[in-house]
């Protein structure tokens, strides 16, 4: 573990990076202790505050309905997180598993049917395929996750085929499969543990492509629904009062912006963290 954190910490970048996500975690699960106007975050309307401009009481300012921007934002910090957690949750077991599968049983009628199918979904670009899918459902958090999983599960699939079919031949593989080790146990003891820092890395990585697309569901109407904020919602609501109330649509589309770019930040340092090569 020490080497580990050596090895990450010797980015400042990516130190940065794992930083401001912490703090976007802290202020997700902390949102109602830390924000100065809890109540902003729901049905909340106070025209005699409406559109004021960043400064004085309101950091980043109202929006259109008196509602404080900066609460709102760390608000719309758990939407986010939930987003990216929920996705990987579901499609990274399922595209994992599917491509051990696929890259153990080379040969066999299993690896095209699952490969092919992989490269159906490889070839719809991911946010075309979560807004289809998101139209045929209600426009709920969780259905939008549900979308973007169904969106995201082959790349795994396609990232741990390579690996699973590059050690399938190696010589202790062969062996486990000489002293009668089940195929359950060679795929989960000997080929996953060996395939877990790519995958580690991309999930890092994927985080805050996620919350990316999430952002662009939202910003469609097809994400978490108002009152509850998110951030896609408000750099949409925000966008009709460019350029005079331009605090509505920019520091929600800032927030973004820095978590995205924390959390690929975070990656490199993972990847560098989880390298073989020698320091």
């Amino acid at each position: 573990m020490g080497r580990a954190w050596y090895k990450f910490s010797r980015h400042k970048l990516s130190l940065f990076g794992l930083a401001v996500v912490l703090a976007v975690i802290f202020m997700a699960l902390f949102a109602q202790y830390v924000v100065p106007y809890p109540k902003h975050a729901g049905a909340f309307v106070d025209l005699g505050q409406a559109g004021q401009a960043p400064g004085g009481g309101h950091l980043l300012g109202t929006d259109q309905y008196g509602r404080d921007v900066f609460s709102r934002i760390l608000f719309s910090f758990r939407g986010a997180i939930v987003m990216g957690l929920g996705v990987l949750v579901v499609a990274v077991p399922v595209g994992v598993v599917l491509g051990l599968i696929a890259g153990y049983f080379q040969g066999s009628f299993v690896e095209p049917l699952i490969m092919r199918t992989v490269d159906i979904f490889l070839a719809l670009p991911p946010l075309v395929l979560a807004l289809a899918v998101s139209a045929v459902l209600r426009p709920t958090l969780f259905n939008s996750m549900m979308a973007v999983s169904f969106a995201w599960w082959a790349w795994y699939t396609r990232l741990s085929y390579s690996m699973a079919s590059s050690i399938r031949n190696e010589f202790y593989i062969q062996s486990a499969e000489l002293i009668g080790a089940g195929q359950i146990h060679i795929l989960l003891r000997e080929i996953l543990p060996n395939c877990l820092a790519p995958i580690l890395t991309k999930m890092t990585l994927d985080m805050g492509w996620v919350i990316l697309i999430g952002a662009s569901l939202s910003f469609v109407g097809m994400g978490e629904q108002p009152p509850k904020p998110a951030l896609g919602t408000m750099v949409a609501d925000g966008a009709q009062y460019l350029p005079h109330m331009w605090w509505l649509a920019v520091f929600p589309a800032l927030a973004i912006m820095i978590i995205v770019l924390a959390f690929n930040l975070v990656g490199d340092g993972v990847r560098d963290m989880l390298s073989t090569e020698e320091v």
